[in-house]
């Protein structure tokens, strides 16, 4: 081989690994940011049937949904465009550990997820509430701290754990979803079922003689977060996670919330006394 031809094929070589800052393993060592920025392109995923959070329309295939809105602003801020890929729930860690999206809005960081991605500060803080039967008085975590009352929850959940820590005295129905205890709450088999405030003000937008919504004092709350691919660049968390703060203080996201919650019939005046993010 001449120096000619050496030259050339050192020359290739250069251009084969700058082309790997943007392609393959070159693209994760980068880091999503990196990638982001030089696709155009921010990928996200959403949940067909999850409003108000996302909502797929039959008719036209377009989205929306409060989370739609927020990672739309992400996009437009970053001046890249949207691309958005349907998945579900039980799914979303997955996408974002196979490199198929970039971010997932709508995460708990429960502590098998902390294990294999990594989170954001909270986008809102969803508080727990109680939907009770007509009349039943219960203001606080105390009043439902009683023997004589009855809760249901689904089984394993964010709200079971609540209960258990802030009314264990109480009779707790453990029942497989969601639907299950909103059953037995409809049926007088239980006094109250505990939801996060996003679903119950949901719930009883559908059945508004279901029973009356109650946020108990002191006020306590889970979270609503994103999530993303561990990796070893940490710039796009940061940036995201920083961006988040600023939407939050600023009240767009809260915005987005009030005016999606319109989606599944719920208005501005049905949020009860407290409500915050």
């Amino acid at each position: 081989m001449d120096r000619r031809e050496f030259n050339k094929l050192m020359g290739l070589s250069g251009l084969a690994a700058a082309a790997g800052l943007y392609t393959g393993k070159g693209a994760l060592a980068a880091g999503s940011l990196e990638r982001v920025k030089s696709s155009g392109t921010l990928r996200i995923a959403a949940v067909a049937d999850g409003a108000p959070y996302y909502q797929k329309m039959v008719t036209d295939g377009s989205w929306r949904g409060f989370y739609i809105d927020i990672c739309q602003k992400l996009a437009d801020d970053l001046g890249v465009k949207l691309s958005i890929l349907e998945t579900t729930w039980g799914n979303s860690v997955l996408d974002l550990q196979a490199n198929k999206i970039d971010v997932f809005f709508g995460l708990n960081p429960t502590p098998e997820r902390q294990k294999v991605i990594d989170f954001s500060g909270p986008v809102f803080k969803n508080a727990f509430t109680m939907v009770t039967k007509k009349g039943l008085g219960a203001k606080s975590w105390s009043d439902f701290d009683k023997p004589e009352m009855r809760i249901a929850v689904d089984a394993g959940s964010s709200h079971d754990a609540a209960v258990t820590r802030l009314a264990p005295k109480a009779q707790i129905s453990r029942l497989k979803t969601a639907s299950d205890a909103t059953a037995a709450l409809q049926a007088g088999r239980v006094d109250a079922q505990c939801l996060v405030l996003i679903l119950s003000l949901s719930l009883r937008a559908k059945n508004a003689a279901l029973g009356d919504i109650v946020m108990p004092t002191p006020a306590d709350f889970t979270t609503s977060n994103a999530g993303f691919r561990r990796e070893e660049d940490q710039s796009w968390r940061e940036f995201v996670d920083g961006w988040i703060s600023k939407q939050r203080d600023s009240g767009f996201v809260k915005k987005a919330i009030v005016k999606n919650m319109e989606l599944v019939g719920v208005k501005e005046s049905d949020f009860p006394p407290g409500f915050e993010i």
